[in-house]
């Protein structure tokens, strides 16, 4: 018979989780789009296979200029939330750009959705992940636009939000371009 010892109840490395989360304030989302942006403008990105090899380290080491005392790492915490902002970019993007979504708008004084609520209602019969953004500002889709349009292809190569979601969680620890983090700041 086996007789309990302290270390036989704690985890051990290969159960302790190795995810890090970390809320992101509105100040760190706004440098962290805008060094996006400038890496995209500056040549570091291609439409064609997302970020260039190094981006979360360069990304990283502008924010550590901007941001000392945020001690935000490229993995988990920039990839993180690069996959998430480019998910609810999807998301918003397919309902105000998309096809077959008629009846919605961008309100870009207020950052946010618009459509009438039988709109709203109709389109969330089969699009639930898109419910947050009937009432919850989306700050950064006009510089995401910037940096993902070309990424929605129209034809045999598009995507939809589903789509893309899907490629988001089936993509390994790989160094290529993904979205990250949820965050708490959004307002109404």
């Amino acid at each position: 018979m086996l007789t309990p010892t302290a270390n036989m109840f704690s985890p051990t490395d290969s159960q302790v989780s190795k995810r890090t989360n970390r809320k992101w304030n509105y100040e760190e989302d706004v440098v962290l789009v805008s060094y996006m942006v400038d890496l995209r403008n500056i040549g570091s990105y291609n439409a064609d296979i997302g970020f260039k090899a190094g981006y979360l380290l360069e990304l990283k080491r502008m924010l550590a200029k901007k941001l000392p005392n945020a001690n935000i790492k490229d993995k988990p915490h920039i990839k993180s939330k690069i996959k998430t902002l480019k998910k609810e970019w999807a998301i918003v993007y397919d309902m105000v750009k998309g096809d077959n979504t008629s009846g919605f708008g961008w309100d870009s004084e207020r950052n946010i959705v618009t459509a009438e609520d039988s709109i709203w209602k109709s389109y969330l019969i089969s699009h639930k992940d898109a419910a947050p953004f009937r009432t919850r500002r989306f700050h950064f889709f006009n510089e995401l636009c910037e940096i993902y349009r070309k990424d929605r292809a129209i034809g045999k190569d598009a995507q939809s939000a589903v789509d893309i979601v899907e490629e988001i969680q089936n993509e390994g620890n790989d160094n290529s371009f993904d979205v990250g983090s949820t965050d708490e700041y959004h307002t109404q």
